[in-house]
């Protein structure tokens, strides 16, 4: 019997090591990224720092209390019976003088703005994890992939977490993408799985960079980053995206904070919110929103549609999965927030009026 556990031990220590050396982990910053990183004033002791302090989790829980939780405290609709319902959009062919909004589920969707066209935090695979039999995705009436998409003028990567930058969607797509927006020390990674440096704009919060008509700007987040075992190697944002005609909030991964404001007061009002709602829970409510805080951060900047993501995908909290449009929905209607609620695949009109559904009743 020992030898049996020492052995299991073994093939265990091997897979972790074997993982970590792997492409699909990443690399860290090192060279003149790495100390652009230490100029910034959030670097210390080696990882980035949240403005404000933010705990992984909540006080008085305790990891081990955490994760026994997370394993076996799941609601029972955790996950979908029956595949969730999906348009099927052809992407190539949306005319280039339309402006239009398409989500794909989770924190992946498509922007085409002034005949430009933005791909921000893709993520294609059957799983957000660095193997297969993690985190597995729903089933969907249609999933969309890599081939469904047009060449873009801009991949928009908001921080390195896998449900976010997702290894063999990038390798697969990472020709089709004219150029990459993300968070400084991100790209570190892109280089290691051969895209050119000279094509990854890496923004530290309050830097800017123009394409064409369309100006990025990074801003404050309150969450975390990391692909392996030490976190904080990287920075995680939120983007002002500015345009001729649109102003539009590119929330990445937040938990509520005073940025929300500090961002509505310098960069808003926003057309457009995209901001994070589900997988959240209680204990770890410092780095995700909960969908009544979404609605919160959407007044605070000045938002005149709010659009959710982060949800109806995978299942990395222990909520139904429909919760989030559920709570999103009624805190919505009580603030009298207006709130876009697209079907994945679902165009959304950026200049004109949408009709949206709650696509979600009646799925168990």
């Amino acid at each position: 019997m020992l030898y049996v556990i020492l052995t299991l031990v073994v093939l265990t220590a091997l897979f972790i090591y074997l993982l970590g050396i792997s492409d699909t982990i990443g690399a860290l910053a090192s060279g003149e990224r790495l100390h652009r990183m230490e100029s910034t004033k959030t670097f210390k002791d080696g990882v980035f720092q949240n403005i404000e302090i933010t705990p992984a989790v909540k006080e008085g829980v305790s990891q081990f209390t955490m994760l026994r939780k997370f394993f076996f405290d799941k609601d029972k609709r955790n996950i979908p019976s029956t595949p969730l319902p999906v348009i099927q959009t052809d992407l190539k062919n949306i005319p280039l003088d339309q402006d239009v909004y398409v989500w794909f589920g989770h924190s992946s969707y498509f922007l085409q703005i002034d005949g430009k066209r933005i791909l921000v935090d893709p993520v294609f695979s059957k799983h957000a994890s660095p193997v297969p039999f993690g985190v597995k995705a729903f089933d969907m009436t249609y999933t969309y992939q890599v081939d469904d998409m047009p060449e873009v003028d801009v991949l928009l990567i908001t921080h390195d977490h896998f449900d976010h930058l997702d290894y063999p969607t990038f390798m697969s797509f990472k020709n089709k993408a004219k150029q990459i927006i993300t968070s400084v020390g991100v790209g570190a990674h892109l280089e290691k799985w051969g895209y050119p440096a000279e094509r990854i704009h890496e923004l530290y919060w309050g830097e800017s960079e123009t394409i064409d008509s369309l100006t990025f700007t990074a801003n404050v987040a309150r969450h975390f980053s990391g692909r392996w075992f030490k976190r904080n190697t990287s920075l995680w944002s939120s983007f002002v995206l500015k345009t001729p005609d649109y102003n539009i909030f590119i929330g990445g991964d937040s938990g509520y904070g005073k940025h929300f404001k500090e961002i509505g007061d310098k960069y808003g009002p926003f057309d457009f919110s995209i901001i994070e709602n589900g997988q959240y829970n209680d204990m770890w409510h410092y780095i995700h929103l909960m969908p009544e805080e979404a609605i919160s951060a959407a007044k605070e900047l000045k938002t005149k549609n709010l659009i959710p993501v982060h949800n109806s995908k995978f299942p990395l909290a222990n909520h139904a999965w429909d919760e989030p449009m559920i709570r999103i929905s009624a805190e919505a209607e009580k603030q009298g927030q207006a709130l876009l609620t697209p079907q994945m695949g679902q165009i959304i009109f950026l200049n004109q009026n949408n009709i949206t559904k709650h696509w979600w009743e009646g799925i168990n």
